[in-house]
């Protein structure tokens, strides 16, 4: 299996990543762990999560996600052999927000001890913050990845002209830049990426980690009406698919599944892998079956002209 660099950053990952945000969510800490070794046993060695995963959840205060990675890390004596991705900025607390140099330092921390290591190898922006200067935010990072307690570094949900603004900030004043963008891509949201993010990544070699790549689930097929929704906790977010131009899309990946003797699901992901720029999409399952299934989507090599129907399809 192919390797694909975070940027210019020397770290190079398999081309899928594990989506984190269902550790101490929809999986449990023990499915955790098993869907964490089953993971790594595939093959695979990209896992993203974040601080504030998963606050969302009654009783969960943040830093779920990140705790139940540090304990299976401490278990399995595997951290040698992942690449771990969290985010920082989101808001934990009406004081623990942001990307001022002061929350960074302390938050960076906390990560870590949550982590269970002494490093993380890409620690991202999770939201652009426009109260703080780019100088301070980016020395901010600059200091961390000198001090080793990060590897590089990168963006999630800028926009282009911030991520360039961002990235010209870092070379006038000499400081660590953006190696990665984690921006929303799937084959439903295609426009606000293909638009005007992407040129800016494939342009500065900015390694593009994708999210909502499944479009919460939508592109699986498994919701095709309104009664569908009903059949998990993410479904009351997936209504806004259900619409002539969703349906053509799930139509489309129907058809290239039984051609290549796949899944929609994986065809979707296989999609976002094929575009150039890409380095992972993220994706999450909740039980091993179903991360053993998806994962086959880095198997499925699409031509040109399938590609072309799902961009047909697609059409924005």
């Amino acid at each position: 299996m192919e390797r694909r660099g975070l940027g210019a950053s020397g770290i190079k990952v398999k081309p899928f990543c594990f989506g984190g945000n269902v550790f101490g969510w929809t999986a449990n800490e023990q499915t955790s762990f098993d869907l964490l070794d089953a993971f790594v046993d595939l093959g695979f060695d990209f896992i993203d999560t974040a601080d504030v995963y998963s606050t969302w959840v009654p009783g969960n205060k943040g830093g779920d996600s990140e705790t139940i990675i540090g304990k299976w890390l401490k278990k399995s004596g595997k951290r040698d052999r992942v690449i771990i991705a969290t985010k920082v900025g989101k808001p934990m607390a009406p004081d623990k927000k942001g990307l001022s140099k002061a929350y960074i330092t302390k938050a960076v921390e906390d990560s870590l001890k949550r982590l269970q290591t002494d490093y993380i190898d890409l620690y991202q922006s999770h939201d652009d913050d426009k109260t703080t200067p780019l100088t301070e935010t980016m020395e901010a990072f600059t200091d961390l990845i000198k001090q080793g307690k990060v590897r590089t570094i990168g963006a999630s949900n800028y926009n282009a002209e911030r991520l360039k603004e961002a990235l010209e900030v870092s070379k006038k004043n000499g400081l660590a830049s953006f190696q990665t963008l984690q921006p929303e891509y799937n084959l439903y949201e295609r426009a606000g990426y293909e638009r005007e993010l992407e040129p800016v990544c494939l342009k500065n070699n900015i390694g593009v980690i994708t999210y909502y790549s499944l479009a919460s689930g939508f592109l699986t097929g498994k919701y095709r009406s309104e009664n569908d929704l009903l059949k998990s906790k993410r479904g009351g977010g997936i209504k806004r698919y259900l619409n002539e131009r969703g349906y053509t899309i799930l139509d489309a990946l129907d058809k290239v599944a039984k051609e290549y003797n796949s899944t929609p699901a994986c065809v979707a992901v296989a999609y976002i892998i094929a575009r150039p720029g890409i380095t992972a999409p993220i994706a999450s399952a909740t039980n091993v079956e179903q991360l053993n299934e998806i994962t086959k989507a880095t198997e499925l090599n699409l031509d040109k002209a399938v590609i072309e129907l799902l961009n047909t399809a697609s059409v924005y």
